[in-house]
């Protein structure tokens, strides 16, 4: 395994911390981008905000002395929701979820290019939803924002391909987590009933996607949907 430089964005909770540290586990150097620069015990932060082109520049150039070269691993992770019904849902909560899951995934894989380029290696890895395909009901913004990542993967695919660059899109369905935990029992049994492995992922099983897309083994994979939900979307 060749270790990479891994910048994981939201890396400091739920499927982001899984994922940075799985990365750390297997050899690679992780750096974790979070809004206020701080990062769990053991982990290396920079302060990033999605949302700002300057920030996710500065956050960039920080990674980028801790690692004494350039990224070479995205992990576009960071993502909000603020679900409401369609004809309630404000502009406001709209351009919101787009602005940081979508145009921040954006952002952040334009500035990695020019050092991806220059190293003719590169892997962009965009952390989709299951709902992105699937849609869910009082989710047209956050369904909007997690389907473009999609088209978004497969033009850097048609962009950068022939550069050693590839661009994926992982799609995770229902995780554990403090989330999901707080939901009522009946509530959790419906949502089980309706996936056909029975179950929700953990995030390893989510990491575990990640770190193979990441991988020199990976290199001829772009452009790919990788469901990780227990057969509920189907891939669609």
């Amino acid at each position: 395994m060749t270790a990479r430089n891994v910048l994981v964005t939201g890396g400091n909770r739920g499927i982001g911390k899984s994922i940075a540290q799985a990365m750390a586990a297997a050899g690679h150097n992780v750096v974790i981008t979070t809004r206020s620069g701080d990062a769990p015990e053991g982990m290396q932060s920079v302060q990033g905000d999605v949302t700002d082109t300057a920030s996710v520049d500065a956050a960039f150039t920080a990674a980028e002395a801790l690692f004494g070269g350039p990224v070479e691993v995205v992990v576009a992770n960071a993502g909000i929701t603020k679900d409401g019904l369609l004809m309630r849902m404000s502009d406001a909560d709209f351009d919101a979820v787009l602005d940081t899951n979508l145009a921040g995934s954006f952002r952040c894989a334009r500035r990695a290019s020019a050092g991806m380029i220059k190293k003719r290696f590169g892997r962009l890895i965009f952390i989709s939803s299951v709902v992105g395909l699937y849609g869910g009901p009082g989710q047209t913004n956050y369904s909007a924002s997690k389907s473009g990542l999609v088209g978004l993967a497969r033009s850097i695919t048609r962009e950068l391909g022939g550069r050693g660059i590839t661009a994926n899109v992982v799609a995770p369905g229902f995780i554990e987590t403090d989330m999901t935990a707080e939901l009522p029992e009946d509530r959790q049994k419906a949502y089980k009933a309706a996936i056909p492995a029975g179950r929700f992922a953990t995030p390893d099983e989510v990491a575990a996607a990640v770190l193979f897309l990441a991988s020199d083994e990976a290199a001829y994979i772009s452009g790919a949907v990788i469901p990780v939900d227990g057969g509920l979307g189907m891939g669609h």
